[in-house]
């Protein structure tokens, strides 16, 4: 008697839903993807168990690396461009090249003085410059105090809604971030929040 043979047949799967809703998924995450901006200064923040979400614009950020230098940056191009509009009149005078530049800098910090010179530098020696140029930062101390001109002027410029906010280096010293802190406080800055990295409350 002869053996019964099964006949074979290929299996199709149609992957094409499958794909559509690979392409769909990908269009999603990258429209509603936000981007992390580059900071050219790294400051490692101390931990805490706080989860108080900072605004995602209209916001002002105070760096303050582990050295004790003072750096700005904004949220956006937008909030940056008015910022210099109303530094025009505290001595920031820059070109029309300069200014576009500026804007789209991710962070600032060097005497207004200097600022242009900054600019006319490569992207690389800008960042040198605010990390290992012992001159850099903004300065912060009783006799020029041009923290205070930048915020009170970035409070003009972007209204009552912007937000403020100081991160420190858990190495910074203490003396450092009371002296901002002072700053703030003498043009009636007296809400802003502290960033700080997320820890587990056993930590």
């Amino acid at each position: 008697m002869g053996r019964f043979k099964i006949k074979k047949t290929d299996t199709f799967i149609d992957m094409t839903p499958m794909s559509d809703v690979m392409v769909l998924l990908l269009t999603f995450f990258m429209l509603t993807a936000t981007f992390v901006k580059e900071e050219p200064v790294k400051v490692v923040t101390p931990g805490s168990v706080s989860e108080i979400k900072i605004p995602d614009n209209n916001a002002l950020t105070i760096f303050i690396n582990s050295a004790g230098k003072v750096f700005i940056s904004m949220d956006s191009p937008k909030s940056m461009a008015k910022l210099t509009d109303q530094m025009k009149g505290e001595g920031l005078e820059l070109t029309d090249e300069e200014t576009k530049q500026f804007i789209q800098v991710p962070m600032f910090g060097t005497p207004i003085n200097t600022i242009s010179g900054w600019l006319k530098q490569e992207n690389a020696v800008r960042n040198k410059i605010l990390t290992d140029d012992p001159s850099a930062g903004i300065p912060c101390d009783s006799v020029n105090n041009e923290l205070e001109t930048w915020v009170s002027a970035a409070r003009e410029a972007c209204g009552e809604n912007m937000a403020l906010a100081i991160k420190a280096d858990k190495k910074t010293p203490y003396s450092v971030i009371k002296r901002v802190m002072n700053s703030l406080r003498k043009i009636d800055e007296n809400r802003y929040n502290l960033i700080t990295a997320l820890q587990s409350a056993n930590d």
